[in-house]
């Protein structure tokens, strides 16, 4: 008999069913609407939604019934000894970088099928545009998810696609290959943003063993003012971010 069969924690299920449906909820569910999601009754999760709502893992906006995930998840994994050491590294030498260019940056590591952000420093200048913390979006639809599927082994982005074929989200094959291959062969990648006006992702690889476990990205945005060939400067400077990262995980920064 499998160990699934034998070995059963109703509760936990229920629970965690509860946790990843909401997870991928764009917009907060009723009780209600989460107890028909998970095929479950709900007199079945009342109990279990109060415990995780006590618990700091769920809330409601004051006045009103629908639930959210809060952070603490995603908290409870930035402590994870991987992550803290990325982030340990990475952060001074983001500092930094941001200060060299006058423009904000943030780091992204791959989950499943979506890219994270799972830290940021702001611009040290008034002006400049920020992705929040936690921040999800499918690998195919960010440059930062180009360039950790780029910086992959074949058959680790093979099993990264096919998870993307699994979840339904679409996309030609052919020509994220070929995409993919560009952005390796170059070693960054400089696309502008199809979400937002006048910005420029600019993005490197984190990398161990030659496989890139994080991004460091750059939501660009041009000035007025700004010199010609600030851009590439700023490319460069992100390469040299990136590499610096790169070393320190791999070798230390001692």
């Amino acid at each position: 008999m499998a160990t699934s069969q034998r070995y059963r924690a109703p509760a936990l299920e229920k629970g965690l069913d509860i946790l990843e449906l909401l997870a991928r909820s764009v917009v907060p569910m009723t009780l209600s609407e989460i107890s028909e999601a998970i095929g479950r009754s709900k007199s079945e999760i009342f109990r279990m939604i109060q415990v995780l709502e006590g618990r700091g893992y769920l809330e409601r906006p004051a006045g009103t019934e629908p639930y959210a995930l809060t952070n603490r998840l995603f908290m409870l994994g930035m402590e994870h000894p991987p992550v803290k050491g990325l982030l340990e590294v990475a952060l001074p030498i983001m500092h930094h970088f941001a200060e060299d260019i006058a423009q904000p940056c943030h780091l992204v590591v791959p989950s499943e099928e979506f890219i994270v952000v799972i830290a940021r420093v702001d611009s040290p200048g008034d002006l400049g545009f920020v992705v929040r913390i936690g921040h999800r979006r499918p690998l195919t639809q960010s440059t930062s998810g180009l360039v950790l599927l780029s910086f992959q082994t074949e058959t680790i982005r093979e099993r990264w696609l096919d998870t993307l074929d699994r979840k339904g989200i679409r996309y030609d094959r052919k020509r994220l290959i070929t995409r993919l291959e560009a952005i390796r062969t170059q070693g960054y990648a400089c696309i502008a943003s199809e979400l937002i006006a006048g910005i420029t992702d600019l993005s490197a690889p984190i990398l161990q063993h030659k496989s890139a476990i994080a991004a460091l990205t750059v939501p660009y945005a041009e000035r007025v003012s700004q010199k010609d060939g600030q851009q590439k400067e700023s490319i460069k400077h992100l390469r040299k971010a990136a590499a610096q990262i790169s070393h320190a995980l791999t070798y230390g920064s001692g």
